[in-house]
């Protein structure tokens, strides 16, 4: 009787272990987020029903969560012995799925992510082949140096949404604009879940900011992040003569500037966890404005 149970075990190991290396709410995140951009900022919104049945975008989104996933997938690959340090319950690579399995499935969301963009444009396979590879060489090598890493996450972070513009020019630079927002709030995020993760970064010859620099003055070049971060996007909005937009950006200052107060008070890694936490938090909110933009 013991014998004959143990296949559904592993069945639900390999289910609810590869929705957590994909990490699937975040993949559903991506498409809400594509599909609100197209739908409000892209336009035309009235049309919301035609465009929520678009094959083209429907094959277009599919491409962007087959290479994400992709992404998360490899990421992990590389990083076992990090999160055993860093997050020792996340891991899944190794524990619950092979490691052989993984790659496998890596190399297959990347070559459908490829071919999915090339059904909707020989641009959109441009895009999501620099992507992949970008991807690739981030989880190898970039992610242990400093910024560099950051960086490539923050940028295709934004790519998420200004690859929508290839395909659906209208209004190109409103969704510039949101996805400067997107590549800042990334960027914020990524390093202060190094200063997070600096532990078992450091034991595995990771050199990021927090590293190379120490917590203080990380923390200081934040500071000069969301600094310029401001600043762009009120430049940005004013450029494009939107006084709503410029409104939306002044009410988002609030929890902004409580970002940058529990950073200045941040000291354990619970503390960097929560600020992490509240820039996801910041990112929806950023999302909400598409409403009004």
């Amino acid at each position: 009787m013991n014998v004959s149970a143990r296949p559904k075990i592993r069945l639900w190991d390999y289910v609810t272990g590869s929705a957590r290396l994909v990490r699937m709410t975040n993949l559903v995140i991506v498409v809400l987020t594509q599909y609100f951009t197209r739908i409000l900022l892209i336009g035309p919104r009235d049309e919301w029903r035609s465009i929520v049945g678009n094959v083209d975008m429907f094959v277009l989104s599919l491409s962007t969560v087959c290479i994400a996933a992709a992404g998360y997938i490899i990421n992990d690959y590389f990083d076992i012995k990090i999160d055993i340090v860093n997050k020792p319950e996340r891991v899944v690579v190794g524990r619950y799925l092979k490691r052989r399995w993984a790659m496998g499935a890596h190399q297959i969301l990347n070559v459908m992510g490829a071919v999915l963009g090339l059904v909707v444009s020989p641009y959109i396979f441009l895009i999501n082949v620099f992507s992949i590879t970008l991807l690739w060489f981030y989880s190898e090598r970039y992610k242990r140096l400093p910024f560099i890493g950051n960086f490539i996450v923050s940028l295709l972070t934004g790519f998420t949404l200004l690859i929508l513009t290839v395909h659906y020019p209208a209004n190109r630079h409103l969704v510039f604009i949101y996805a400067v927002f997107s590549f800042f709030i990334s960027l914020i995020r990524e390093i202060v879940k190094d200063m997070e993760d600096i532990k078992g970064d450091e034991a595995h010859g990771c050199r990021t900011l927090p590293i190379i620099w120490g917590i203080r003055r990380t923390k200081n070049f934040l500071y000069l992040v969301v600094t310029f971060f401001v600043l762009t996007l009120f430049v940005m909005a004013h450029a494009l003569d939107n006084n709503l937009l410029v409104l939306l950006f002044f009410l988002l200052l609030f929890p902004v500037s409580w970002l940058t107060f529990k950073l200045s008070k941040a000291d354990t890694r619970r503390d960097f966890r929560e600020i992490s936490s509240l820039c996801k938090i910041i990112m929806l909110l950023g999302l909400i404005t598409m409403v009004w933009a």
